[in-house]
């Protein structure tokens, strides 16, 4: 395999890899931007749209800059750098992907505590009992 063909099977994995989740993130993450922004419908596609933009953009430029590569003595050498190289992009969009399910689940708990009931007001008092005597004095006997 020579290093155009090599090069040429990253390119198209690397922009089918990176489409296939982008669109797989944007379809499934409308449901979970929506309980973030409390069902506010034009803020949670606001920003799924950016988060699929960001995240072609990230993505596609790490891809791209990890791109470059050596040239290889035989065909197995090539597909092995080929894999390693691809396996590195999996791997860091992975990484990405749970960052950011990491940051909008703080944003979602911060929501949820912030809108939590105020505690039920008291009804009634209880007195506290009365302090125990202090030592070395009588106690009265009945």
């Amino acid at each position: 395999m020579d290093l155009t063909t090599s090069y040429f099977i990253y390119a198209i994995a690397a922009i089918g890899l990176t489409g296939v989740l982008a669109r797989t993130l944007f379809r499934n993450g409308k449901v979970f931007l929506r309980d973030v922004f409390d069902d506010n419908e034009g803020m949670a596609e606001a920003v799924n749209h950016l988060l699929v933009v960001g995240f072609y953009m990230l993505n596609l430029g790490y891809a791209f800059l990890i791109f470059r590569t050596e040239e290889t003595a035989t065909s197995v050498e090539a597909a092995e750098n080929l894999i390693t190289k691809l396996g590195v992009l999996l791997l860091s969009l992975g990484i990405i992907h749970f960052v950011n399910i990491a940051v909008f689940w703080r944003l979602r708990r911060r929501n949820e505590a912030v809108f939590e009931l105020p505690p039920i007001a008291a009804t009634s008092y209880v007195a506290p009992p009365p302090p125990p005597p202090a030592p070395g004095t009588a106690v009265a006997t009945a």
